[in-house]
């Protein structure tokens, strides 16, 4: 029987897909994101292990919560698909509860059979770019952006429905050329549905520093006036957004 490395989960998670969500954290993840606020899900721990049956049976608990709300389940981490195994299995056995099911990845995959079983499978995607310039993924993430991209296109060849979470990171990622960058790129792409801008903030520094890791950002969060520019610019170009409301 395959277990998968679990971290732990959100019962009513409400900003991982739409409507009220059971959000499940899995361990293990191929990026050291600069700005991560999950770096105790890096590793995977033994002792966190979980079968498939165990994860489904303590969702199906709150599944009239989910449900009534239009949401359900969300894979996340971590990576969920660094467990491919597991994660298919996972996700064919609460498509057989008809549970709506939503895949936070980074995308940094290989197209392997259980990758394209959950592809089939899951309903949608929460694909979060960390920057289009390779040399600059690196420099985010450890690694380049080539398998997140090419997953990308699996998707839209898939016709998977697909929203694009974007993190805005000062002095990486929210210039103007690199924004008129990104809306170009991503506008052939069919299969995005909608562009989730996730402005930065310090939220995993006390992670960080409690796992004895030096935080590695300095930076100040932007305003919420640039957030709800960029947020403008997008929908300009026919997106459907998702980002912070100004603070009255």
């Amino acid at each position: 029987m395959v277990k998968g490395y679990i971290h732990s989960v959100e019962t009513m998670g409400a900003v991982d897909g739409p409507g009220l969500r059971y959000v499940v954290f899995f361990q293990g993840c191929p990026f050291r994101c600069l700005f991560c606020h999950n770096p105790d899900t890096w590793k995977m721990l033994p002792d966190h292990q979980k079968s498939v049956d165990e994860v489904v049976q303590d969702i199906l608990k709150y599944r009239d919560f989910f449900s009534f709300s239009g949401g359900g389940v969300t894979l996340s981490g971590g990576e969920p698909l660094m467990q491919p195994a597991f994660t298919a299995e996972l996700v064919k056995v609460l498509k057989e509860q008809n549970i709506h099911v939503a895949i936070d990845t980074c995308g940094y995959v290989d197209k392997t059979p259980d990758i394209e079983r959950i592809v089939q499978q899951a309903d949608l995607f929460l694909l979060d770019i960390k920057h289009l310039n390779p040399v600059q993924h690196r420099k985010i993430t450890g690694k380049n952006n080539d398998k997140t991209l090419a997953f990308l296109r699996f998707l839209n060849e898939t016709h998977k429905d697909v929203w694009i979470r974007l993190v805005l990171l000062p002095t990486y990622s929210m210039d103007d050329a690199y924004i008129n960058e990104l809306i170009h790129f991503l506008k052939p792409f069919s299969c995005v549905k909608t562009v989730e801008l996730l402005p930065y903030h310090e939220a995993g520094k006390a992670k960080w520093e409690k796992l004895g890791l030096t935080y590695p950002l300095s930076v100040t969060p932007p305003e919420t006036d640039d957030v709800i520019a960029i947020a403008n610019r997008f929908k300009a170009a026919g997106f459907r957004v998702l980002a912070p409301e100004k603070k009255s």
